[in-house]
């Protein structure tokens, strides 16, 4: 396992429970797809923010009316989600937040600090989180504050597990202002150096992430059985890959940290064993 990516969508899990799983499926679907368009294969930047605001103005029309025509080629994607929107009352401005985040991926390749990278956070990936919680009808600001700390944490988790791959796309998610302090420079990134200066930057970021999933901890004791399960499973996975950041030594360079079936075990008696302590 890999924290990255829409993979933290327990689309599949055996743990969500049945009547959520279409819900599921569909939000997934929206997010994978759009993510893709601003990721994947090799269109233009242009192209890209072209077809992401094709998904906007299908996003409005949906919105507004509760269904695209069926001969919409995006209808197949946006009809399904209408339903599920509806059907659980779930809030539009979640799907604009994410796509605005996809949007931003191809407008912006560097952050100059903590608060703009934050900011993005705040829409790539706090708003599945708020989808979650409406799905199990859990709707209260503190509960929305731990998810919003648990999809930073594991956001920025992926960040740091991802330094190397992402620096092939031309980005880096490393506040700039951190990397000035610690005299790390992007030829540094591109050298592949991993000096005492950039294990001093990693360190940083790592505890920060950390942080952040443990200001979350609480959240699944609120949330049913199994969606608290599940979500201690998330939770002890994006800490368990900043362990092995750790590890490693902060050498994303020669190895991205990974988890293994045999960190699968650990992270099961992890949940079981912790799920009434407020800290893992």
């Amino acid at each position: 396992m890999a924290v990255d990516h829409y993979e933290n969508f327990p689309v599949a899990s055996l743990l969500l429970p049945a009547h959520l799983r279409s819900a599921v499926r569909d939000i997934y679907r929206f997010a994978r797809s759009a993510d893709d368009i601003a990721d994947e294969g090799d269109a233009t930047p242009a192209q890209r923010l072209s077809q992401l605001d094709s998904y906007r103005q299908a996003l409005k029309a949906l919105e507004a009316d509760g269904h695209l025509n069926h001969t919409d080629p995006l209808a197949l994607i946006f009809n399904p989600l209408g339903a599920t929107v509806l059907r659980h009352k779930l809030p539009w401005q979640a799907f604009h937040d994410l796509l605005s985040a996809f949007e931003q991926d191809v407008r912006v390749k560097r952050y100059a600090d903590l608060s703009s990278l934050l900011d993005y956070c705040a829409r790539s990936a706090n708003p599945v989180g708020h989808l979650m919680l409406h799905l199990y009808e859990v709707r209260n600001e503190q509960a929305f504050q731990q998810s919003d700390a648990i999809c930073t944490g594991l956001q920025l988790t992926n960040f740091w597990q991802d330094v190397a791959i992402d620096w092939l796309k031309d980005r880096v998610y490393l506040p700039q202002d951190a990397m000035a302090r610690h005299g790390v420079t992007e030829a540094q990134i591109a050298t592949n150096r991993c000096d005492p200066a950039w294990q001093a930057l990693m360190a940083e970021q790592v505890t920060l992430a950390r942080q952040c999933l443990l200001q979350g901890w609480p959240l699944p004791a609120s949330l049913p059985w199994r969606a608290g399960l599940e979500l201690r499973l998330v939770i002890q996975g994006g800490l368990r890959i900043l362990s092995r950041l750790e590890q490693l030594h902060y050498d994303v360079f020669a190895h991205r940290p990974t988890l293994r079936k045999r960190d699968w075990l650990i992270l099961a008696w992890r949940a079981f064993a912790h799920s009434n302590h407020h800290t893992p």
